[in-house]
């Protein structure tokens, strides 16, 4: 089989790099060429990551913060200016569940918490880096959202409602760069085998799900320079493009 270098020479951000989505969704960009920026608050997941990445001969750059601090973002904007000019894919995995609860018993902090990282600091990484998308060739973005957005399940009224913000604001955006080179979509991951799907699911049999690994070649694909979708939906369970 021959390799999959589709992605050499090309410059990748993952948010929520160090457990997960986030760290097969890099390790595999990594696989493809690509120098991947791989963001996490977990230092010592992103160096487990690292190593990952040196053994399939990838390169990446380890950047650990937490994204609710926008000035963090703002600076590593300005840091891939200052070294590459540009970005070629952005993966914004990094995700809340937050606590499953009837919307009248969330507490306001657990509120504003989820948000801020499923809804805001997507938000701050467009903001601070939608100019080095548009400076690459064939700038993508990936954004991770879930099917919880349109089914709106009792219980999980706060995952549901900050992943449907995300959704519409990526389509607003995608809409924006229609005249660019840019594209953006949105990818729901169905059930995977992660720590996040086990808090949703405690009773679940994890044996029974695909593991991240298994669905981060689908969401490196919409990195490469051929996806001409922009603003849709992929929904690995239906391996179709759908409208947001």
């Amino acid at each position: 089989m021959t390799e999959n270098t589709e992605l050499t020479g090309k410059v990748v951000l993952v948010t929520g790099a160090s457990r997960g989505i986030g760290y097969a969704a890099a390790l595999e960009a990594a696989r493809r060429g690509a120098h991947v920026i791989a963001v996490a608050r977990t230092v010592g997941g992103l160096e487990e990551l690292d190593d990952s990445i040196q053994e399939v001969g990838g390169s990446s750059t380890l950047v650990p913060f937490d994204l609710r601090d926008g000035d963090a973002i703002d600076r590593l904007g300005a840091a891939i200016f200052e070294r590459w000019g540009h970005l070629d894919g952005l993966v914004a995995n990094a995700g809340l569940l937050g606590t499953l609860s009837p919307v009248p018993h969330l507490k306001p902090d657990e509120f504003d918490k989820v948000f801020a990282i499923n809804v805001t600091a997507n938000y701050r990484l467009l903001r601070s880096l939608d100019l080095l998308l548009r400076q690459s060739a064939a700038g993508r973005a990936v954004f991770l959202s879930s099917s919880s957005a349109r089914s709106a399940r009792p219980f999980w009224g706060l995952y549901a409602a900050s992943k449907a913000a995300l959704d519409a604001m990526v389509k607003s955006y995608a809409g924006e760069m229609n005249t660019t080179n840019v594209k953006t979509n949105v990818f729901y991951p169905g059930a995977v085998r992660t720590a996040m799907r086990a808090k949703a699911m405690p009773g679940e049999d994890p044996d029974t799900l695909p593991q991240p690994s298994d669905i981060a070649p689908k969401i490196v694909d919409l990195l490469s320079p051929g996806v001409t979708e922009n603003g849709k939906l992929y929904d690995v369970t239906k391996g179709v493009f759908e409208e947001l």
